[in-house]
């Protein structure tokens, strides 16, 4: 049976069950199987698959159609350009986070300076090396209260060259960060902001992703709303702290802190907030 064929059949076992991109998934699969692009596909679809790389495949085709996600099949996902390994031990990157990234691009023009960042509730690593990697001066805090999601992040770290400039410390939230930690000229971070009402409604795929990173079994603000009061506290005077936010929205901005604006996707969906602590009476 040629690949082509190979192909139709997998799309039709992928649309049975309800896959969104059942055509998308299969080449993309049978891509990492057989280590090509997709050109190359596209030139070998008459060919007929080697046993190994049919049986590699036929093995993730029924993995994708227990509906795990591609990443979590291939091991690894694309941010900034950049490929990132992840398991489902960690939240699997998304474009929307990006918005983080163009942000603080827009916040912090010069790339050169010797900015202190942090990245609060990390996961992969993927905004604390992305930052890293664009600001090669600075110097990164990563937090995470997971110690299986630090080891990915720090795997990452090492995968791009930047694990001499990256802490990586463990805990909830601020409260992995000592008395003695320096103040940050910018926070950011994309924390669990899925309500527990809506873990009900998530689509299959999001199920198999690490609970702790979606939701905060409330309302979807518990965790913002911590992490805009403490800022002030671990931010210089004028610093500014960048939040991705979902359904739940955002919530009130304290005395303390001066929200300067929302942001959107282009879908129009609120995606996050900037937000600036007030200089000292």
């Amino acid at each position: 049976m040629s690949a082509q064929q190979d192909l139709r059949d997998a799309i039709r076992r992928l649309q049975a069950v309800g896959c969104e991109n059942p055509r998308l998934d299969a080449e993309l699969l049978l891509m990492h199987v057989w280590g090509m692009t997709r050109t190359q596909l596209i030139i070998k679809a008459h060919d007929e698959l080697p046993n190994d790389i049919q049986h590699a495949f036929e093995k993730t085709i029924s993995e994708r159609c227990k509906r795990i996600p591609i990443a979590y099949i291939t091991g690894e996902k694309e941010f900034w350009s950049r490929l990132f390994n992840v398991s489902p031990d960690v939240l699997i990157p998304r474009p929307e986070t990006e918005h983080l990234i163009e942000a603080l691009l827009k916040l912090y023009p010069d790339k050169q300076a010797p900015y202190h960042f942090a990245d609060i509730g990390t996961g992969s690593g993927c905004i604390a090396i992305t930052i890293a990697l664009e600001y090669p001066n600075s110097t990164v805090i990563a937090t995470d209260i997971s110690e299986k999601s630090l080891n990915i992040a720090q795997h990452n770290a090492k995968k791009h060259h930047v694990e001499n400039r990256i802490q990586f410390k463990q805990g909830d939230l601020y409260q992995a960060l000592d008395a003695s930690t320096t103040t940050f000229d910018a926070i950011i971070s994309n924390p669990p902001y899925v309500s527990a009402d809506e873990m009900y409604d998530l689509e299959q795929e999001l199920h198999h992703e690490p609970a702790h990173a979606l939701t905060d079994d409330a309302d979807g603000l518990r965790l913002l709303r911590t992490l805009l009061h403490e800022a002030p506290q671990r931010l210089k005077e004028n610093g500014y702290l960048l939040l991705e936010t979902g359904l739940c929205g955002l919530p009130e901005t304290p005395s303390s802190m001066t929200m300067l604006h929302s942001y959107h996707d282009l879908a129009g969906l609120l995606r996050g907030g900037i937000y600036q602590s007030k200089i000292s009476d």
